[in-house]
């Protein structure tokens, strides 16, 4: 029955989508603007993922063996079949109602009124599904049935369910969730909020000019400059190899550098890796990097050893407020979690030393897609606190959708700048980095 799991998995994400824009339209009609972007997006998944893979997946396997061993589960399945042939015509309505609510054609509160009108059936489509549909292939459906079921939907050659088309869906999830106002049900929560340093409002907090750094003959950094404001969420997208990590080592001290690294108004240029992170430069490095045979608390700990004493403990419990899981296990060695529990671990531990610039390497590299959904949600979360962040990450689109602006690196050097929005539309960008 691994396919009733993949479905309740997909229903889930659906359900997260669904709540997320219950929130997106409340403050759409309060302030009478359309997010055309974030709702392009969710229209997006709903017909690429679900119209065109989740529904005939259940349609082709689970309902059509259902039909033949259960008489009784005609009706529903009737029902829940005129959903799957409607939903195109439905969506393609509610796409032509947006493009007039953006041009001002349409009123806002129509608009929402449609969207709110669709999630019902949304849902409660899912509810029957799971209420009605499931206990009855459950109880209907024989061992040679669910094998079947569970080969179609866990087949990685075949090209509508492969390999290739689950990462095409992933990122069109990530594109919902970088472009939500709102969290996607997952993530970081209000309750971990940590007080930055003091520092003075804002101007430029980074400023890095002519920086260059080698690797014995071979130059991986060739004169990059680029600025960070206090506040800014500042995206480097790069292929494997541009120098993405090289340059947050450099600025962390751990990587011999040239050039000017003027931080809070301080030339650091010449100062030592643990008196950056003193001067509130923390890094939560790729690979996370975690002290496996520590347990998670003293990994923490290890974090804010530049702190005084006195607020360690407080800060201990806004981590764990924020990151649960952490709470559960801290006396467990930190080698025991998973990857994505490493990853809440790694930036935790860089949360405790309170930096005035968190530099994230490559936080979603090689978790699951819900944990992806989950890292990024905690960026958003920092984000939405104030912190200025400079983050390196290979899933593009996720990167500068978050981001207030990016700098694209080709081989150790700026190639292109601008904010997040104009590089995630720019047509080069999009061709190289984004699969478009």
């Amino acid at each position: 029955m691994e396919a009733l799991r993949i479905i309740k998995d997909e229903h889930r994400n659906l359900w997260r989508i669904a709540i997320t824009l219950d929130r997106v339209l409340a403050d759409m009609e309060a302030e009478g603007k359309v997010d055309d972007a974030f709702l392009g997006s969710v229209f997006d998944y709903l017909e690429q993922f679900v119209d065109n893979c989740h529904h005939p997946k259940e349609d082709h396997y689970l309902f059509r063996l259902l039909r033949q061993r259960s008489p009784e589960a005609a009706a529903v399945l009737d029902r829940l079949e005129a959903d799957h042939r409607n939903a195109p015509a439905n969506l393609e309505a509610l796409r032509d109602r947006l493009a007039r609510a953006a041009g001002g054609q349409l009123p806002v509160a129509e608009l929402a009124a449609a969207l709110r009108a669709y999630l019902a059936g949304l849902k409660e489509h899912v509810r029957v599904e799971e209420k009605e549909v499931f206990p009855l292939a459950t109880q209907a459906l024989s061992a040679a049935d669910w094998q079947e079921i569970d080969a179609a939907f866990l087949d990685n050659a075949d090209p509508a369910f492969g390999t290739q088309a689950q990462a095409n869906f992933r990122e069109l999830f990530h594109k919902v969730a970088s472009l939500a106002p709102v969290s996607v049900g997952l993530g970081a929560h209000s309750a971990g909020e940590l007080a930055a340093p003091a520092s003075a409002p804002g101007g430029v907090l980074l400023k890095v000019e002519g920086l260059e750094s080698s690797y014995g003959r071979i130059k991986a950094l060739k004169g990059i400059s680029i600025e960070v404001r206090r506040g800014e969420t500042v995206a480097l997208v790069g292929a494997n190899g541009a120098g993405k990590t090289t340059f947050l080592r450099s600025l962390s001290g751990v990587q011999p550098m040239s050039g000017r690294i003027t931080f809070d108004g301080e030339d650091i240029s010449r100062l030592r890796a643990d008196m950056r992170m003193r001067r509130g430069i923390c890094q939560s490095p790729e690979g996370r990097q975690v002290f496996g045979p520590l347990s998670i608390e003293d990994n923490l700990r290890l974090g804010a050893y530049t702190q005084p004493k006195a607020q360690v403990e407080g800060d201990l419990d806004k981590i764990y407020a924020m990151f649960p899981i952490l709470k559960e296990k801290r006396k467990l060695p930190a080698g025991t979690l998973s990857g994505g529990q490493q990853q809440m671990l790694a930036i935790g531990r860089a949360l405790m030393g309170r930096p005035k610039l968190l530099l994230l390497d490559e936080p979603s590299m090689g978790l699951a897609p819900l944990l992806v959904e989950e890292v990024f949600n905690v960026v958003k979360t920092l984000k939405a606190q104030g912190m200025s962040i400079i983050l390196a990450e290979q899933n593009a689109f996720s990167a500068l959708a978050i981001a207030d602006r990016g700098y694209v690196l080709e081989t150790g050097s700026v190639t292109l700048t601008g904010t997040g929005r104009e590089l995630s539309e720019d047509e080069q960008v999009r061709a190289a980095y984004l699969g478009m």
